[in-house]
């Protein structure tokens, strides 16, 4: 079997590549550039799963980057666990082939408890006065010290958030080829999430995000570089292109409206009661799954939603079935915004009342995904937040603002411009018309296996 890579470009679209993209620019003019359709959701977590393993999600049950888990009754966003994708991995039926057959899985989502040879994902150490360490998991447990070793600390801070930046798309990088120094295995996965932060707060403006381009550019050189001298088949891809949008959609404060959401009030503060309410959104991106408890209020939550500017499709099951995503975790309604829309999270009618999570970086409380943590509220009160840490005080970084409107990009629709479709790059010509998420599983095969 041939030593293959696979160099995951979080983001990229064909309206990208140019002027700031040299290398990747000159690169393509000697391969082939063919498009995908976007899957719905096209998301990180359900996208990748797709990728690997040749399903759907109605087969292997990524619905999303979160949904709500019924029987614990608890919003779940971000989980880590292999587990998860009820389906066979394809270094498994590689494996079957040739029980010699490794693979190295850099940062691509469900990475923990995979039966992936090689593997490191981001796993911050939780101390108990309440302080969050950067740090990440390996496979073997030993190359975490020694990546570390090697390349400093993962930047876990520069992974996501206000700080967002190259640094940890370089680091990912890096450990990919010392892992593959190291190890030479058959298959590599290579996550480099760069595009995801400068994208989702620009937007396609050039101007913003010029910089960007050229340090993902580098990095793509480095990998395609080191993976040539290696003699492995090279495949570039993206999960997604991200969309210019303007206008988020506040889904939960609508179903809030019309006494449809349970509401807690703590300290003066509101949370989202999930398993207290009649119907509730978990927003992601372009997409929100509607749960609904109470289901002789099924018909009217369709009604209210059906008339929201900015969704453009309302799901039923059935509807669910034309795109794949007729899943037990998937919502009762899948809703789905228009090109130029995003769903919020968002619950509270005043930002008095706002739950103390929202202006902070935390991913596993929301109930839902919230792309204003890219932004910050003011620099110098975060460096008075990192000063009382520094003296030893509690602190809390609540430096994220609460302003929707902020947001320029945004992704998971299918409903976009084949200009913000995602990319495939091979050396070989792919024969297939309209490849589909489930089809690139075939192109990484025939690159394993051919």
């Amino acid at each position: 079997m041939h030593k293959t890579v696979v160099i995951d470009i979080v983001g990229l679209s064909s309206s990208l590549i140019g002027e700031h993209t040299p290398f990747i620019r000159e690169y393509i003019s000697t391969r082939h550039l063919r498009t995908i359709q976007p899957m719905l959701p096209a998301v990180t977590t359900s996208v990748q799963s797709s990728y690997l393993t040749g399903k759907w999600p109605a087969e292997h049950g990524i619905v999303g980057n979160g949904w709500y888990d019924r029987t614990d009754c608890e919003v779940k966003f971000w989980k880590q666990s292999n587990k998860l994708v009820s389906a066979e991995k394809i270094w498994e039926r590689a494996r079957q082939l040739d029980p010699s057959f490794t693979t190295s899985q850099m940062f691509w989502w469900y990475n923990m408890y995979s039966s992936a040879d090689y593997s490191a994902t981001p796993r911050p150490n939780y101390l108990a006065d309440g302080r969050k360490i950067p740090d990440c998991y390996t496979r073997p447990a030993g190359l975490r010290d020694e990546l570390q070793a090697t390349l400093g600390q993962f930047p876990l801070f520069k992974f996501w958030g206000p700080g967002a930046d190259i640094t940890s798309t370089r680091w990912i990088a890096d450990a990919a080829i010392h892992t593959d120094k190291k190890y030479d295995p058959r298959l590599t996965l290579i996550y480099l999430p760069h595009l995801d932060y400068c994208l989702q707060k620009f937007g396609n403006d050039f101007s913003r995000i010029g910089k960007d381009l050229s340090e993902i550019d580098a990095v793509v050189k480095q990998l395609v570089t080191h993976y040539t001298a290696a003699g492995a088949r090279i495949i570039m891809l993206s999960e997604y292109g991200i969309v210019p949008v303007s206008q988020p959609v506040h889904i939960n404060r609508l179903l809030r409206q019309h006494d449809l959401l349970g509401i807690r009030v703590e300290r003066g503060l509101e949370l989202l009661d999930a398993a207290a309410s009649k119907a509730f959104a978990v927003a992601d991106h372009q997409v929100a799954h509607i749960y609904i408890n109470d289901h002789t209020v099924g018909e009217k939550v369709r009604s209210i939603v059906s008339h929201l500017p900015g969704v453009a499709l309302v799901l039923d099951r059935e509807g669910q079935q034309k795109y794949h995503i007729d899943h037990e975790r998937a919502g009762d309604l899948v809703l789905v915004a228009d090109s130029n829309s995003w769903f919020t999270y968002y619950f509270w009618p005043d930002d008095a009342v706002a739950p103390d999570y929202a202006r902070v970086v935390d991913i596993h409380k929301k109930p839902g995904y919230d792309p204003v943590e890219l932004f910050m509220t003011s620099k110098a009160r975060a460096g008075y937040k990192l000063l009382r840490k520094k003296l030893g005080f509690r602190y809390v970084m609540d430096v994220i603002p609460l302003d929707a409107t902020l947001v320029k990009g945004s992704h998971g629709s299918v409903l976009v411009p084949e200009t913000y479709h995602p990319v495939l790059i091979t050396d070989n010509v792919v024969d297939k018309t309209d490849i589909t998420a489930v089809d690139v599983y075939d192109v990484i095969w025939d690159h394993i296996a051919k």
